[in-house]
């Protein structure tokens, strides 16, 4: 077991940053597409960027010993590492690297979203990062499941649809696809990459937008990560949405692209 110092930034401040990866056909999926968005993280967050063979050798010892599953999650964590008491960080840091796997079951079903009320502040520049400190979305996953839903539909600080609090979204409207601009709050998922090079393969119109609920109104949606890749919405603040044969097709586009 990995013992993490009690002066580790990560730990004290949330200073730090994430990715989680599938494990699945022996593959640690979209790998290169995690270790260039945890590079990019470092850059903003002025850490040093992890060796990338460091990385995948992390990845794989935690598989082991997880007991090798056929399908995981690998969650790997770049800590800024241990510093004084305060805010500033030590003039030369040092990272540190854990890394955890844990077995995956079947894909989830068709998700029931709520409506959180906590806001995704997208006058953050962590908002578009994965750093350590996710309080916020904690919270809002909290409010979902207390309202028997699976997930939180979060709005950003204007008002606008921006994520959902482990996922990004999408809906559907007139063989449309409309997704959160980046600067409403939103993280650059690597399945919303995805799904966007999808749409253009398929030759189905997509729009980056700004957007109240009330623009979304009650059409087809659906979640996007790493994990669980495209997941339609199967209700929403306790009303039933409609389907799109769309979210399928662009399901099994996905699905093809990453084999």
């Amino acid at each position: 077991m990995t013992e993490i110092p009690i002066d580790d930034r990560g730990f004290t401040l949330g200073h730090g940053l994430f990715e989680t990866v599938l494990w699945a056909d022996e593959t640690l999926a979209h790998w290169d597409d995690h270790v260039e968005r945890l590079e990019r993280g470092c850059r903003a967050l002025r850490l040093p960027t992890p060796d990338r063979e460091q990385l995948r050798k992390a990845a794989l010892v935690a598989l082991d010993a997880a007991g090798s599953p056929i399908r995981a999650a690998v969650r790997l964590n770049w800590s800024a590492g241990s510093g004084d008491r305060g805010l500033d960080p030590p003039a030369e840091p040092s990272p540190r690297l854990t890394a955890r796997a844990a077995a995956l079951g079947a894909a989830p079903g068709p998700a029931r979203l709520i409506t959180a009320q906590v806001r995704r502040n997208d006058r953050s520049p962590a908002s578009r990062l994965k750093t350590l400190s996710y309080l916020d979305n904690v919270i809002a996953r909290a409010e979902a499941r207390e309202a028997g839903a699976d997930e939180a539909l979060m709005l950003n600080t204007a008002g606008e649809v921006a994520c959902a609090a482990a996922a990004n979204v999408f809906w559907v409207r007139h063989d449309e696809v409309f997704t959160p601009d980046l600067a409403c709050g939103v993280l650059d998922g690597i399945m919303r990459r995805q799904v966007i090079a999808a749409c253009h393969g398929l030759g189905v119109p997509l729009q980056e937008v700004y957007a109240n609920p009330g623009r979304i109104g009650w059409t087809p949606m659906f979640l996007t990560n790493s994990l669980m890749g495209v997941r339609p919405v199967a209700s929403l603040d306790g009303r039933d949405l409609p389907n799109s044969p769309l979210i399928a097709a662009i399901a099994k586009a996905v699905s093809r692209a990453s084999r």
